[in-house]
């Protein structure tokens, strides 16, 4: 990839996390993210579009910006989010273009996926 009309862009992502194993497998269930792992205390991930990371060098730090994710099927998104351990923390909203709700995952970032309306 270059770095050609990429400024001023989101060119990564990172969490801390208390276990990177947890956090791959919280990720990869809800929305089929892909990892590549670098030693014990990063991996890197990808959605295909976006990458990011997950580190266990530096302490766990809740809040920050708020992310948001896109899925065509939010009640989907809702239940694997769920049965993949994380918590509804907002439910399912109207906005002028779409609807959302916002989660925490396993380590208490709080995140939220977004639908279009159709």
């Amino acid at each position: 990839m270059t770095t050609q009309n990429h400024h001023n862009t989101i060119n990564n992502i990172e969490f801390n996390v208390h276990d990177i194993a947890r956090s791959k497998g919280f990720y990869g269930a809800v929305f089929g993210w892909t990892f590549t792992d670098y030693g014990p205390t990063y991996t890197e991930f990808s959605d295909g579009r976006l990458s990011g990371g997950f580190t266990t060098g530096e302490d766990v730090r809740p809040g920050g910006p708020l992310i948001i994710v896109y899925a065509d099927d939010l009640p989907r998104a809702q239940q694997a989010i769920v049965d993949a351990g994380g918590k509804i923390t907002q439910p399912e909203f109207k906005f002028p273009g779409g609807s959302r709700f916002h989660f925490t995952d396993l380590d208490g970032y709080e995140l939220a996926v977004w639908s279009a309306n159709k």
